[in-house]
């Protein structure tokens, strides 16, 4: 019979490294993103608003559909679900892609969803700039106050 190396004990298990969580709670604040569950879905959902997006000259179609997947990634992660239909309709709509923007909502967007499609930081910008509530409401809620479009954002 051969004989048998022996590994040492283990020494133990710390929670000491820099990133590690110390409560069950994730941390929120600005620019921490919205976690939630099959969020590329959204990706795949934007791909059906393709030829309907109407961006103004001098936009990207792929600035409009990465701030617009952003806000819906945030609204569907906080009713703790994966994005639907429901959440790119009411992205699309609130930044007015899908028609009938007001001339100054155009004005608004613009250099704000600038350069989405290549910065994070610039997604987590737009989508920290809409409010709680207006991502609550419906699309048809959203549509309906789209005539008063800085309601719902933050200043």
């Amino acid at each position: 019979m051969r004989a048998a190396e022996r590994l040492p004990a283990h020494g133990g298990w710390r929670q000491d490294r820099p990133a590690e969580l110390l409560s069950p709670d994730l941390p929120t604040g600005e620019r921490f993103g919205s976690p939630g569950p099959d969020q590329g879905y959204a990706l795949t959902l934007a791909g059906r608003f393709a030829d309907r997006l109407k961006p103004a000259p001098g936009e990207h179609h792929e600035d409009a559909v990465a701030g617009a997947v952003g806000v819906a990634m945030r609204r569907a992660s906080m009713f703790g679900r994966a994005p639907v239909i429901h959440d790119l309709d009411l992205a699309f709509t609130l930044f007015g892609y899908l028609g009938d923007a007001p001339a100054d909502l155009v004005t608004f967007r613009a250099p704000l969803l600038q350069g989405a499609a290549h910065s994070y930081w610039v997604q987590r910008d737009v989508v920290d700039k809409v409010k709680q509530e207006t991502l609550r409401m419906t699309p048809v809620q959203v549509r309906a106050k789209l005539a008063e479009w800085p309601s719902l954002f933050t200043s």
